[in-house]
């Protein structure tokens, strides 16, 4: 007896196409795949996503020569450069006096770069671009997969123009790492999320531990959703999600702790004192100034500029919508959170386990919290921080835009009607206010308000009457105005970040707002003078124009907190003597006083110094952060900060100078003229009675001087030997 089997369902001959060999030879199959995409794909998928990725990188990395990096990072991934222990540690300076204020991990990934390249811009930035790039391409892939091709397509065009996320790629702060990082750990929770397995939830963790040891706390926002997503939507029992669940935390204790345990447990005469911190541990740091004190505003740490000092407008559900904020992040919030409670509504009768659900529980849920966190944070707050929440908008823009729009296609008039154009409404809405509020800056912000006015009406109208004529076609052109609307304000403010020169210690997007220290970079990120010839481990010998990019010397540094809205903030416009570049020694805050402050540094005083070195391991001490580390990228050498960040730190006591002193190990000291508090006011106070005041005329060509002190004899700068030391 014959039987006639059923013949093949085309899922099933896409399967077995896809487990045969390639009709072609395998490897260019392969290859070509990977431009064009799986079979199952729209052929436009594919090329259209490397068409994103070109335009990331390109955002990322135009006029590479003009970016200005923030020069605390910069000067200590230069003498990582130069000293293993500095790597390790994350000193700022290569003799590992004190580190930098945050772990060490994104400055080992630029270190690497730069031991394998060389020290300079490129370098340094080449993993900053791969970063900003990947995290496009894991989005997409990401929402592809549980929401299509064109929802992925959305999210990774939504990331890539978000103007925040241009900004701070273009930087050497910490934050595109972490946010990479970040975007590692939600890939490897929802794969296992899909499969249940216990080794894809570890590698989340692992992911999120890396994180923490790029910016701490920060990294834990996104904790309490990765835990009840997979808690709640993974298909296997309650007691092994539990189990898994615990076998991860330890594998995220360990991946966060380990460098803190080993840093902690190395004496401290053994290693560099820890910046931002108030007993010179790593917890201290992870408690105080990088953790409760971001949030509530008090910090363990002295020096943490804590109790709402900001950068980004008060604390308040509103702050991500001010005048600073507004054209960096919230462009596509109101349509994010329209989406979100519309998506989680159409599936609000799925299975437990339903992936899309899941998906819009993860990212819902890293948006709301980065939302709340960043609005409500009471402590240091700078605007750059809110990339971390790109994500979350993206993927809703993307994911939730298609449910809506399915659901509007498909769905009843009266439940559906009105949700996809009302969320198109008020963004348009939003964003044609953000740009009235910088009109007058330039012609391409006008022109994006014309684009998002008459987009946004014809979107809303076409979807409307699309819907009700039953006319699909209108419907899908009445879409496509909708994601021309909503990115054309973000684009403008992305081109131009793209660029222009923006602060290096506070990068921001588009046109000064007056507040958020954006705009104009200010000589942030040079490299050092006289370097050689850019191999491993050495600066390139390309310093003199005083432009403030990386590979140049920086034309003088000011704290972060200086507070100025005319595009140049974070930096000061230091005097010069006979015509010199001089680096601003900033005063130090009152809190930590009197070492360094109303003097100047200038390069005829660096080269004098190096001259005069004797062998040092330091060729100087000052109060800050900011000024130890312009110095080091202008003359390559190391040098002391005393004071960290905001010049309040106890890295340095009188005990401890004395002991340089006597070893030699330093010569030179820079005091202010008027004293100051604390710890710092006695060690002014010895080095004046002990030290040889060195006269400005004993390194400047010119007896003129612009220095605040009080006349061109005396600079503020002292030399101790070890015979000075009682």
């Amino acid at each position: 007896m014959t039987t006639l089997a059923p013949p093949p369902s085309q899922e099933d001959a896409r399967r077995s196409h896809r487990a045969g060999p390639p009709a072609d030879g395998g490897v260019a199959a392969r290859a070509r795949r990977l431009f064009t995409g799986p079979e199952e794909d729209p052929r436009w998928a594919r090329p259209t996503l490397w068409g994103i990725l070109l335009l990331a990188t390109a955002l990322y990395a135009w006029n590479l020569t003009s970016i200005t990096g923030n020069t605390f990072y910069d000067a200590a991934v230069y003498s990582g450069t130069k000293s293993w222990k500095a790597f390790f540690f994350g000193a700022l300076d290569s003799g590992s006096f004190i580190t930098v204020d945050k772990p060490p991990f994104a400055l080992w990934v630029m270190g690497l770069s730069a031991r394998v390249f060389g020290y300079g811009t490129w370098q340094l930035m080449l993993p900053m671009i791969a970063a900003g790039t990947g995290s496009v391409a894991i989005l997409y892939r990401q929402i592809k997969r549980d929401f299509g091709p064109i929802a992925g397509t959305i999210s990774a065009l939504v990331l890539t123009l978000t103007p925040i996320t241009v900004a701070i790629t273009r930087d050497t702060n910490p934050d595109p790492i972490l946010v990479l990082l970040m975007m590692l750990g939600a890939a490897a929770l929802m794969k296992a999320v899909r499969n249940g397995k216990l080794m894809p939830l570890v590698w989340s963790a692992v992911a999120i531990g890396f994180a923490f040891n790029t910016k701490m706390m920060q990294a834990y926002v996104v904790l309490p959703v990765f835990f009840l997503v997979y808690l709640w939507a993974t298909n296997v029992s309650l007691g092994k999600r539990i189990r898994n669940l615990a076998v991860a935390t330890v594998a995220l204790i360990v991946s966060s702790a380990w460098w803190m345990v080993i840093v902690d447990l190395i004496p401290a005469s053994s290693r560099p004192y820890i910046g931002g911190s108030t007993d010179n541990t790593v917890w201290d740091l992870v408690i105080g100034y990088n953790g409760f004190g971001r949030i509530f505003g008090a910090s363990s740490s002295v020096g943490s500029q804590g109790n709402g000092a900001s950068f980004g407008g008060s604390s308040g559900l509103y702050r991500m919508f001010n005048e600073i904020m507004g054209g960096q992040i919230s462009w596509l919030i109101p349509f994010a959170a329209i989406a979100l409670v519309g998506g989680l509504v159409l599936r609000g009768r799925a299975p437990r386990t339903d992936a899309k659900r899941a998906a819009l529980m993860l990212w819902g849920g890293w948006f709301v919290l980065h939302f709340l966190t960043f609005s409500l944070a009471e402590g240091t707050f700078h605007p750059y921080y809110v990339t971390a929440m790109a994500p979350g908008i993206a993927a809703l823009a993307g994911a939730g835009g298609v449910l809506l729009y399915r659901a509007f296609r498909e769905g009843s008039a009266a439940k559906w009607a009105w949700v996809l154009p009302a969320a198109i409404a008020a963004s348009s809405v939003w964003a044609v206010v953000l740009l009235q509020r910088v009109s007058g800056s330039g012609t391409v912000y006008t022109v994006a308000e014309i684009v998002v006015a008459v987009a946004g009406i014809a979107s809303v109208l076409g979807l409307l009457v699309g819907r009700f004529t039953k006319r699909h076609r209108l419907m899908g052109f009445a879409a496509l105005a909708a994601v021309v609307a909503l990115l054309a304000g973000p684009a403008a403010y992305s081109v131009s970040a793209a660029t222009s020169s923006t602060n290096g210690t506070n990068p921001t997007a588009g046109p000064s707002t007056g507040g958020g220290m954006g705009g104009g970079g200010g000589g942030m990120g040079g490299a050092p003078s006289g370097g050689t010839t850019g191999k491993s481990g050495s600066a390139p010998s390309n310093s003199g124009s005083g432009s403030g990019k990386m590979g140049t010397p920086p034309s003088g540094t000011a704290p972060s907190g200086s507070g100025s809205s005319t595009g140049k903030t974070g930096t000061t416009e230091a005097g010069t003597e006979s015509g010199s570049k001089s680096t601003s020694e900033s005063g130090a805050q009152s809190a930590g006083g009197g070492m360094g402050g109303g003097t100047q540094v200038s390069s005829e005083m660096i080269t004098y110094l190096k001259k005069h070195q004797d062998g040092a391991t330091w060729l100087l001490a000052v109060s800050t952060d900011q000024t130890a580390s312009s110095i080091i990228l202008e003359s390559g050498q190391p040098v002391i900060s005393m004071g960290g960040w905001s010049g309040s730190d106890n890295a340095m006591t009188l005990a401890k100078l004395k002991s340089l002193v006597k070893s030699g190990k330093l010569h030179y000291i820079i005091v202010s003229s008027d004293g100051g508090q604390g710890t710092s006011s006695a060690i002014a106070t010895w080095v004046k009675a002990h030290g040889t005041a060195v006269k400005s005329s004993a390194y400047s060509s010119s007896s003129s001087t612009t220095s605040t002190s009080s006349s061109s004899t005396s600079s503020g700068l002292y030399r101790l030997d070890a015979s000075d030391v009682s």
